[in-house]
């Protein structure tokens, strides 16, 4: 019988376990000297390179134009290998999703928390938008090429009915956080501007994320839609000119109305 190497296709027969134990050997292999991983290791080393590479495809093609086969064709195995971690694709991409969100929404939850004890309580609408905002963009700029993918994923599903409702699951609460704060620095804003307001941040956000190159062209290269820091320093700034120039409109017109 010919030597079996992790680098060809199997002959023994496809059972789930043979499945799992051929796509873990490929992707696990290593120097001869290093300490052999336990199954559970092995298993969420598989898991973290399928969510790598399914995140990076759903970021260039959108969930619609990803494939288990695309996704198994990076991983480096038969698409069925993929059925041993998901069911189908959409759980795939619901972990991809589930993934990072974690991070960001506890992130941006600890920095808007540690803002409003600075703040005594007392918050300002820039000071808020920038907990929230900043904290997010420093992750996307600073942590690698699967977090810049991962904003482009988030940037398409944004506007998608299958991303809303991940991102009502994953994200409501410290966005909640947020508009709590602005209710403490806007007293007397309505509910309903708060949210709109909110509605027109994210938008400028998402758009952010999706670094399409559009303002580049705009600019004829003055700006770069990759320079998240240069969107750092003035978004926040410029979000909170409208908040205060639409409570502020609201609020004159009611006391003229009285």
């Amino acid at each position: 019988m010919a030597m079996q190497t992790v680098d060809t296709v199997p002959n023994w027969p496809l059972t789930k376990e043979n499945r799992n134990r051929w796509l873990t050997d490929r992707m696990t292999k290593t120097a001869p000297n290093r300490r052999r991983m336990t199954k559970a290791e092995q298993r969420a080393e598989t898991m973290e390179q399928i969510l790598d590479e399914a995140e990076y495809l759903f970021a260039q093609s959108g969930f619609n134009g990803v494939t288990l086969k695309d996704i198994a064709k990076r991983v480096g195995g038969h698409h069925t290998l993929l059925n041993y971690y998901f069911d189908d694709k959409k759980s795939v991409f619901d972990a991809v999703i589930a993934r990072r969100a974690s991070v960001t929404s506890s992130l941006r939850m600890k920095a808007l928390d540690e803002y409003d004890k600075a703040s005594g309580g007392k918050p300002t609408v820039e000071g808020a938008l920038r907990a929230f905002l900043d904290t997010d963009l420093d992750l996307y700029s600073q942590g690698g090429e699967g977090w810049k993918n991962y904003g482009v994923l988030g940037a398409q599903s944004s506007n998608t009915t299958y991303g809303a409702e991940l991102f009502d699951f994953h994200f409501d609460q410290v966005v909640l956080r947020l508009i709590g704060l602005l209710e403490k620095a806007l007293p007397d804003c309505s509910r309903e501007d708060l949210f709109w307001g909110y509605h027109f941040v994210t938008g400028a956000l998402m758009l952010t994320l999706g670094r399409t190159g559009r303002i580049d062209r705009l600019s004829d290269g003055l700006c770069k839609s990759d320079d998240f820091e240069a969107a750092k320093e003035r978004m926040a700034s410029f979000m909170a000119g409208g908040f205060h120039e639409l409570c502020g409109k609201r609020k004159n017109g009611s006391d003229a109305a009285s």
